[in-house]
């Protein structure tokens, strides 16, 4: 997925069996079962990787079937219920935008580009224009995808991490780990605690473009859940005198301006968290805390910076306390 990732696993003193296990070969086979999960997963969604399922996706014609695996089927399922609940504003068919505004797979930006052209590659857009089903035909034998509308192509970027750390959750816990913290390019999942009596801690980075990446600017406790966050202080490019955020508009095909710097979510599941993370930057902060109050199970916090630095908090109302800095 081209991104770090920091996993911490509790490793129980005895087994059932009251036998000691050695914590050598413990962390060794956790970390060969962690490796090989990734490597799947980037295997399925990878838009770099020619030989990935989302790469046959891409290449297929209009109404040609493509056959998908069972993980991938369950991304495109949360997918669609993103782009249902959030009206459009997480749509993972922006490639051609992202790639157009020089941060996906085509050279990097050197001038802006035109209305006409934002215009053309927008017309290439819109989940809608994907079906997920079922075996539809006797050739098949899982689930499948259908493009609807020529040109349409899929990265998954926005919430391929946050499935990463599912999945790589649930493989530890199916291996009798009940408690741990999984974090993959930001995202985070913690299980049961650090240790008794502690919980595991994470935090929210302060949105400043290029500051510290290590600085916090809000903490607290995380148990049985997960935590995504989006934000524009990392990926962007300065051009013409202007910043423009790698997060896309999916209704007008340029990078989002409207004041949100960083949107993080707290939910029982971080494929969910992440993608609805990049959907809240899009959607703003009135109508993202509007709409995550209205789902059961999560919370965000959403940061705005005014035209004058200052940041503001925008948090939905169950949000735990934080410790803010």
């Amino acid at each position: 997925m081209g991104t770090t990732y920091h996993i911490k696993v509790v490793i129980p003193i005895a087994d059932t069996n009251g036998y000691l296990p050695s914590h050598i070969k413990a962390k060794k086979e956790i970390k060969e079962g962690i490796d090989a999960k990734l490597k799947a997963v980037n295997q399925s969604m990878s838009v770099y990787s020619k030989s990935s399922e989302i790469s046959a996706f891409n290449k297929a014609s209009k109404n040609e079937i493509t056959e998908i695996s069972r993980d991938f089927a369950y991304v495109m399922s949360i997918g669609e219920r993103l782009y249902t609940i959030t009206n459009g504003a997480w749509d993972a068919t922006l490639k051609p935008l992202v790639d157009l505004w020089g941060f996906g797979t085509e050279r990097q930006l050197k001038r802006l580009p035109s209305p006409e052209t934002v215009k053309e590659r927008l017309s290439h857009t819109g989940f809608n224009h994907i079906s997920l089903s079922g075996n539809k035909n006797q050739m098949t034998s899982g689930p499948i995808l259908e493009k609807k509308l020529d040109g349409i192509t899929l990265d998954l970027g926005s919430i391929a991490k946050g499935f990463g750390v599912d999945a790589v959750s649930e493989m530890l816990i199916k291996n009798g780990y009940e408690n741990f913290l999984v974090e993959i390019g930001g995202e985070v999942a913690a299980h049961g605690v650090k240790k008794p009596s502690t919980p595991w801690m994470v935090g929210v980075t302060r949105p400043d473009k290029g500051g510290n990446p290590n600085a916090i600017y809000a903490s607290f406790e995380l148990k049985n859940r997960a935590l995504a966050t989006s934000g524009d202080y990392r990926n962007f490019i300065e051009l013409e005198g202007k910043t423009y955020s790698h997060i896309i508009n999916p209704v007008t095909g340029y990078p989002v301006s409207n004041g949100v710097v960083s949107a993080s979510v707290i939910s029982d599941n971080c494929t969910f968290a992440d993608g609805l993370a990049t959907a809240l930057m899009v959607m703003g902060a009135e109508k993202g805390v509007e709409l995550v109050n209205s789902i059961e199970g999560t919370e965000c916090l959403i940061v705005t910076r005014d035209t004058n630095g200052k940041l503001k908090d925008h948090i939905s109302k169950e949000f735990p306390g934080s410790n803010q800095k």
